[in-house]
């Protein structure tokens, strides 16, 4: 299926702000920025932060292709849960939901969603990062325009509820990496992505940086108490808002 097929078929889940489920909207919908709707309309989405046995994470790419945010280094995997998907996607997070269970995010279906998509952009044979190795820590809300892109008239953009998933593997992952998702990959230690960061010429996603910046070096710090399952990020009922960088505001969000 092409970038362009996956605009029109894949079907998101829109949101509200308290991560309500309002119902299906397909990505070309949910990812269209303009006047009349300057954030696009709020979906689920996921980010995994996978780590390697000397806990070094695994960051990549997008590539050249991609149709929002092509070019920058992000994540290992960051995608949308989907309906109609088996095994099912579709968590329930509302207020209600989670009081109803006295505080406990499900995201169990997250976790399918980034099986299927570590396999479709790396080449991650499922079960090689099985859903058990996942940890759920909290959720993100952001929104960006695709401007580093498309300019300050921006077409598309990014506006979700972000589930974030550690997951760190003791032997290798092999990857195949599928070019028309990721264009390079690399494993990074802390100096070396702090360093990266600060060079100029390199892109970065906007929710990558805004993860980074308000919890990512705490998770990584803790990465030991996440994995073994006894850190308190892993309990975290809030959904941490966040603008993205200046240069991600269009014309018609200012």
């Amino acid at each position: 299926m092409t970038q362009e097929d996956m605009m029109m078929k894949d079907m998101l889940i829109r949101t509200g702000n308290d991560d309500s489920i309002v119902g299906p909207a397909s990505k070309f919908e949910a990812h269209t920025f303009s006047d009349e709707t300057p954030r696009g309309a709020v979906h689920r989405a996921f980010s995994v932060f996978l780590f390697n046995s000397n806990n070094e994470m695994l960051i990549t790419k997008r590539a050249s292709t991609k149709i929002t945010f092509p070019n920058v280094w992000t994540n290992a995997c960051c995608s949308h849960p989907l309906y109609s998907q088996t095994p099912e996607e579709v968590d329930q997070n509302s207020p209600q939901d989670i009081a109803s269970r006295s505080g406990k995010i499900e995201s169990s279906g997250a976790k399918h969603a980034a099986i299927r998509k570590l396999d479709h952009e790396l080449g991650v044979v499922p079960g090689s990062v099985p859903h058990s190795s996942f940890r759920f820590l909290t959720r993100f809300h952001y929104w960006a325009s695709d401007t580093v892109t498309y300019g300050a008239e921006a077409p598309w953009g990014e506006h979700e509820i972000d589930y974030i998933l550690f997951s760190r593997q003791q032997g290798d992952v092999p990857l195949t990496l599928n070019p028309e998702e990721v264009g390079e990959v690399m494993w990074v230690d802390q100096a070396k992505l702090r360093s990266m960061f600060e060079e100029k010429d390199l892109l970065w996603s906007p929710w990558f940086q805004g993860i980074m910046k308000l919890k990512g070096w705490e998770f990584w710090d803790n990465l030991d108490a996440i994995i073994e399952g006894k850190s308190e990020g892993c309990k975290d009922t809030e959904i941490h808002y966040f603008d993205p960088p200046e240069e991600f505001f269009a014309r018609y969000n200012k």
